[in-house]
């Protein structure tokens, strides 16, 4: 791996992890445009910027993760258990669904699902969550069920917590911080468990590249977060649902080109 697919992936990741638009679908094609194989050392690239990733919010919700919230960290790992649970059951089932093709598809379909949970959102609510700490522990579960669908490539682990949150109860805002929050024990477990399938990868590996993209990685996904915020107290989800359908259905067009 060379310093340009090193920051161009980092990006992605930064850019892709926390927003509603699938981060592995965007790594699989765009590694797949970089000529980059699905080596054990690309991988092993792909679990040290999702750690970057994992360190940006755990700096923006430093004061949320601190040990008085306990109540919400009990909430987030009973949201965790359904995709940690049958993600690792399904695991090698999961593996053989990696192709451009389904990413595209489950964009699509993705897309198509936000626009209709938009068009009957009720917005003046008032019966709605607007506080990630008041998420309730029949919520908390209801989202984890939904974050099972993103074992799907290209569906997002982002977009079906939100979703999950939103079809709950949840204000726009509150489901995207309850997703970033939740990030944090799926990434770390997921990538944890690749770094112990991988670690003896970094052994030979030239260490610049890795840095580099942590750094890119980190920093991109930190201002990821703080615009995503400033957007949805303006706007809705909808472009992510009209960029989600045109992005699969011109993948779609590529692949029979």
């Amino acid at each position: 791996m060379d310093y340009f697919q090193a920051i161009v992936i980092g990006v992605i990741e930064g850019f892709t992890e926390f927003l509603p638009i699938s981060s592995t679908g965007h790594m699989i094609v765009a590694e797949h445009y970089l000529g980059m194989a699905q080596t054990d050392l690309t991988k092993a690239y792909d679990v040290i910027i999702q750690f970057a990733a994992i360190l940006a919010v755990i700096l923006i919700y430093r004061e949320k993760l601190s040990p008085r919230n306990v109540d919400l960290w009990k909430k987030l790992l009973l949201a965790f258990l359904p995709l940690g649970v049958i993600g690792f059951l399904l695991r090698h089932q999961i593996k053989a669904l990696f192709s451009v093709e389904i990413v595209a598809w489950m964009f699509i379909i993705g897309g198509v699902v936000f626009l209709i949970v938009e068009y009957f959102y009720d917005e003046e609510a008032k019966e709605r969550t607007t506080d990630v700490e008041r998420v309730s522990y029949l919520q908390a579960t209801a989202i984890g069920f939904a974050q099972v669908f993103s074992l799907i490539p290209g569906t997002s682990r982002a977009g079906a917590t939100i979703i999950g949150g939103l079809l709950s109860g949840l204000d726009r805002k509150t489901s995207a911080e309850f997703s970033f929050l939740l990030a944090i024990p799926v990434m770390a477990a997921v990538s944890g468990y690749d770094l112990l399938k991988h670690y003896h990868e970094f052994a030979g590996a030239q260490w610049g590249p890795y840095i580099v993209g942590f750094i890119v990685a980190f920093a991109v996904a930190w201002l990821t977060i703080k615009l995503f915020l400033a957007f949805l107290s303006r706007f809705t989800f909808v472009p992510f649902g009209i960029y989600r359908i045109l992005f699969g259905a011109f993948l779609l067009w590529q692949m029979r080109g």
